[in-house]
């Protein structure tokens, strides 16, 4: 349905036309603005609030509200990019994302993983690990392993519905990497595609899994293949401060961390409507 090849526009996930369109077939209603930048609403302690995800706002945000009948409502902002200063209240710190890039040669890429990395994938490759990939099926187990994953490990992600919503709507955007052994599923990862870019999303792995290294085997055959399919970087998800395995597993992988522009409060009373 969507133009998921890496010619399309390179925006970030959150502003990719399939995210909207699964948030619609929920019954959300995400306003597109004349310029094309997606704008959320939600509730905040009761308060209608808009919420421009992921996205650099344009010189004319304020004029493209306002023809959208959106200018009189609070508007949350959060850059992807450190450099973006919107002229609002800041309300929150910039993020640190992890992010692999994918337009060095494999074996250059190889190289640079770091050296217990690269051993832990080369006892996977020696394995009886065999790797699948095949679209996201919206019932997949996985999406309930996640959600309780996530529940006992206390973190949020997308709701299990959106993630199912997002494969229903764009089968060809999403890449479930299986690794199984003798035949038996031990562990997951899943990765959706906006343009020519990628971001892992969720995954799951069983004591086999981990015995195993599978998530290694994954992460790398993922890599290689979105960046044969011309993907230039590969996102990873935040730092995770309260679990530095996690983080240090991204960054042995090869990622380097991008600070976000963090979040902003801009209303009508804080900043003129013809602002950004």
């Amino acid at each position: 349905m969507f133009d998921a090849a890496p010619h399309a526009p390179d925006t970030p996930l959150m502003q990719d036309p399939a995210f909207a369109a699964a948030l619609r077939l929920l019954g959300q209603t995400p306003v597109t603005l004349p310029g094309g930048l997606t704008v959320l609403s939600r509730r905040i302690a009761g308060v209608p609030v808009l919420m421009l995800p992921r996205a650099a706002p344009p010189a004319d945000l304020g004029a493209q509200l306002a023809e959208a009948g959106l200018h009189r409502r609070p508007l949350i902002l959060s850059p992807e990019h450190a450099d973006i200063r919107p002229r609002a209240l800041r309300i929150a710190p910039a993020q640190t994302l992890l992010r692999v890039d994918l337009t060095p040669p494999r074996n250059i890429r190889r190289a640079a993983l770091h050296q217990k990395w690269r051993n832990q994938l080369r006892n996977a490759e020696r394995s009886a690990l065999r790797v699948i990939r095949r679209p996201l099926c919206p019932d997949h187990p996985l999406l309930a392993q996640e959600a309780a994953q996530a529940c006992a490990r206390r973190y949020r992600n997308w709701p299990r519905a959106l993630t199912a919503a997002f494969a229903r709507v764009a089968p060809e955007q999403t890449h479930l990497f299986t690794a199984l052994l003798r035949g038996h599923p031990v562990a997951h990862m899943l990765f959706l595609t906006h343009g020519g870019r990628a971001s892992y999303h969720i995954g799951h792995t069983l004591p086999e899994g981990k015995r195993t290294q599978a998530h290694n085997l994954l992460l790398w055959q993922a890599m290689c293949l979105l960046a044969d399919s011309g993907h230039h970087s590969l996102d990873l998800g935040p730092d995770a401060p309260n679990a530095p395995g996690l983080t240090r597993f991204k960054t042995r992988a090869g990622a380097r961390p991008q600070l976000t522009g963090g979040t902003w409060l801009r209303w009508r009373p804080l900043a003129p409507a013809d602002n950004p």
